[in-house]
């Protein structure tokens, strides 16, 4: 199929092995044939860096309320529907102010910096785990006995999960995150709704127990939130309602443990793919920093944005409708060669790297020094004590659009 037909055909909602293998050449299509892509459902499809920049730069003209989008796709009375419009990044201010604030508090960069002891202690121990099966014998799966693992321990720890009860976090993650893709099916529906309702159940009690007994607010963002905050000289304070608290919990311990395991896994396989780059970063490994941000610009854990028109306007020539969505292409925008040279290779060296992983303005990410610090100290770590690390059977992609990584990455260790 030629780029013209490639741009021509494309739907979000059919689409093939292939393109979830490797979407790029779809999204170069779009890039020089269609940048603003009509679509079957009425919205629009967009794949130039400019572009979407300018609609993360105008939330007042490009609305992050999903109510319209999603009360077709899950129905009003369902619990995604609840959750997915009551979260932190689906809404505008002054929720989205109140919720953000709160969080951001308890995630400057002097609180990041004192978690990096206790993320390297856990690393090394996953490592040595790893050293342990890889000795004897077993089989390694990278995501599974690394990348996932360190997430749920991290943001377990921010929220006061207890070690004992943070098994089902995973699960409910994928659950409810997959629930996100353009084509649900009833399955991913069930499945999505369910987990909803047991992180609710399993949130209620954990908050209950917080309230009883509050940690430290500076550093658990559970309390942070359960508190809320100082609004006024005479001590008034600004809190969530109930049901907030609850869906910017699910919020936190989904948003953050997805993508950052996709950016450990999709950064260690990078280096895979190409060998030169992984043998610089082993000779020179004080480049891990711009190592980080290029695993985030060439396989962006995070690949599709959303947004809805609140007036008529324009992007990139063409007119749009009030109350028409956008699909932001973060995944096309980060290897547009209008923005980066060369931007199909991976250069760890690669500076000034102005990608759009953790989105732009308002909405850029929250946590985005904290999902930084784990893929420097996860990545570092594990390519110091394993260099020669090599795969032992094909690496499986999670077959997600919205979400890029993998459900597994076999390898051997040693040797």
């Amino acid at each position: 199929m030629t780029d013209i037909e490639l741009a021509a055909h494309f739907d979000l909602r059919h689409l093939s092995d292939a393109f979830y293998d490797d979407p790029f050449p779809t999204y170069r299509a779009l890039r020089v044939h269609a940048p603003v892509k009509r679509m079957p459902d009425g919205s629009v499809f967009l794949t130039r860096y400019a572009d979407i920049v300018a609609v993360y730069k105008n939330p007042n003209t490009f609305s992050s309320d999903k109510r319209e989008e999603y009360a077709p796709k899950y129905g009003l009375d369902s619990l995604l529907y609840e959750h997915h419009t009551t979260s932190l990044v689906f809404n505008d201010p002054p929720l989205h102010t109140r919720v953000r604030r709160l969080i951001a508090g308890a995630l400057t960069p002097r609180h990041i910096t004192a978690m990096e002891n206790g993320l390297a202690v856990l690393v090394e121990a996953l490592l040595d785990a790893m050293r342990a099966r890889a000795e004897a014998g077993e089989a390694v799966d990278l995501i599974e006995a690394f990348a996932a693992a360190i997430p749920v321990e991290i943001i377990g720890n921010l929220l006061g999960v207890p070690h004992a009860e943070r098994a089902p976090l995973r699960d409910w993650s994928l659950a409810i995150l997959g629930a996100l893709e353009p084509a649900l099916t009833e399955a991913m529906h069930a499945r999505g709704n369910t987990a909803v309702r047991e992180m609710l159940a399993y949130l209620e009690d954990l908050v209950a127990r917080r309230a009883q007994a509050p940690g430290d607010p500076e550093t658990d963002v559970l309390t942070r939130l359960i508190q809320g905050e100082v609004i006024a000289a005479d001590g008034a304070t600004e809190k969530l309602l109930a049901k907030e608290l609850l869906h910017n919990c699910i919020f936190l311990l989904n948003a953050g443990h997805e993508t950052t395991t996709n950016l450990i896994g999709n950064g260690l396989k990078s280096l895979l793919d190409a060998p030169a780059q992984k043998q610089l970063l082993l000779s020179r490994p004080e480049l891990i920093m711009t190592a980080v941000e290029e695993f985030l610009r060439i396989e962006s854990s995070n690949q599709l944005g959303n947004r809805i028109t609140t007036v008529a306007t324009e992007i990139g020539g063409v007119a749009l409708a009030p109350r028409m969505l956008v699909t932001l292409c973060i995944g096309a925008a980060n290897r547009d060669p209008a923005q980066f040279a060369n931007p199909d290779a991976l250069d760890i060296t690669r500076s000034p790297n102005r990608h759009v992983a953790f989105g732009s303005g308002i909405h850029q990410c929250v946590g985005m020094g904290l999902g930084r610090l784990e893929a420097r100290i996860a990545i570092g770590r594990f390519l110091a004590r394993f260099p020669n690390y090599r795969l032992t059977g094909p690496a499986v992609r999670s077959k997600r659009v919205r979400f890029r990584g993998h459900l597994a990455i076999p390898v051997a260790l040693l040797g």
